[in-house]
């Protein structure tokens, strides 16, 4: 794993933790008796996840598709000079 700074890390536990309490609520939906307890704790535990996780840096640009773009024109006065 890259060394991505503790409080991602923090985010992305809190994010797993999240969805797993989603999976109890909608478990416990088909259940015929739906707890919202886990509804709730799921949506908190996003929400903090989320903004721990928005700190992370984007990646840098790959340059896969660098020929294909077009190369930025340059002014004419400068090249009459």
């Amino acid at each position: 794993m890259e060394d991505e700074p503790l409080i991602v890390r923090v985010g992305t536990f809190f994010l797993v933790l999240g969805w797993g309490s989603f999976i109890l609520f909608v478990a416990s939906d088909f259940a015929k008796k739906p707890d919202f307890n886990y509804l709730f704790i799921a949506m908190i535990l996003i929400g903090i996840g989320w903004g721990f996780r928005r700190k992370k840096a984007p990646p840098p640009a790959a340059g896969r598709f660098s020929m294909l773009r077009r190369k930025p024109k340059s002014d004419k006065k400068e090249e009459k000079k």
